[in-house]
């Protein structure tokens, strides 16, 4: 029996999520699987890639062949080179953790009530401000003019 390590698509149309499996040569892309092995989610920044290296070795060992794109994600982890007796690439790049919304909500009360208290000028009264001050300035220059 001829064994492959493949992905397995999931996820929504624009969505994709591929789990790395182990599975008969002659099964469908999301056929039954041996065993599943890792997880690949192309979409998030920078793509999460999950891979269990020992039985990654394991199946490597007893024939199992990668396709194509599972040989891409064995190399950016290290597993094929390890396979292979090669030098391991440079690490894998991994996302930030997210910050807790309930955190950041703390912080920015705790900024807002270190503000002063102070009168609110409305816009109306910024409007009748400028209103009377060109007023002034045009009796002014009315008055200019006439001496």
């Amino acid at each position: 029996m001829a064994v492959k390590i493949k992905l397995k698509r999931l996820g929504k149309i624009r969505s994709p999520h591929y789990r790395i499996v182990v599975a008969d040569s002659r099964t469908r892309r999301d056929g039954r699987a041996i065993e599943e092995i890792g997880l690949y989610q192309p979409v998030q920044n920078p793509s999460l890639i999950q891979v269990d290296s020992e039985r990654v070795q394991y199946w490597l060992g007893v024939g199992a062949q990668p396709t194509e794109p599972v040989l891409a994600i064995l190399k950016k982890t290290g597993d094929w080179q390890k396979f292979k007796g090669e030098p391991a690439p440079a690490p894998l790049l991994v996302a930030e953790p997210k910050a807790d919304k309930r955190a950041l909500f703390e912080a920015a009360a705790k900024e807002s009530a270190d503000e002063p208290k102070g009168e609110a000028i409305t816009p109306k009264a910024k409007k009748a401000e400028k209103k009377a001050d060109e007023a002034a300035e045009a009796e002014a220059a009315t008055e200019s003019t006439e001496s």
